[in-house]
């Protein structure tokens, strides 16, 4: 099956500092297994608003209108950092009766970002939990 790639199909929660960047990392390996589907921003002036537009991705206000994409979404990257988001989509996802969509760990997303050579070390609360 060589060049006969399944797209993974990913929505990123958080257009901020991080999430702006891994929309771009993700961007550039679309076509490759990646597609972008969809994003979630409270903040219109979010630094990766105006490029998920301009790559035609479409930016929700929340978090809840990627959940009712259902199934068309394989994947879902929170990078807002905030618990009360990720326990939201679990909640949501639960209550749907949706068991395809997975939320990316946190931990996950350290490793991509630290696989990724990013400067800084990656926000959020996971020093707070102890991870």
């Amino acid at each position: 099956m060589a060049g006969n790639k399944k797209d993974v199909r990913v929505a990123i929660v958080g257009l901020g500092r991080v999430g702006s960047t891994f929309l771009g990392k993700f961007a550039a390996k679309e076509g490759n297994g990646i597609k972008i589907i969809a994003a979630s921003e409270r903040n219109a002036n979010a630094p990766g608003v105006e490029p998920a537009k301009k790559r035609g991705i479409p930016v929700h206000q929340s978090s809840k209108e990627i959940v009712a994409m259902s199934e068309a979404v394989d994947i879902i990257f929170d990078f807002t950092g905030n618990p009360d988001t990720r326990r939201t989509l679990r909640s949501e996802l639960a209550r749907s009766g949706n068991q395809h969509t997975v939320i990316a760990p946190e931990m996950f997303a350290i490793l991509m970002w630290n696989m990724m050579g990013e400067e800084g070390e990656f926000p959020g609360d996971h020093k707070q939990k102890g991870y």
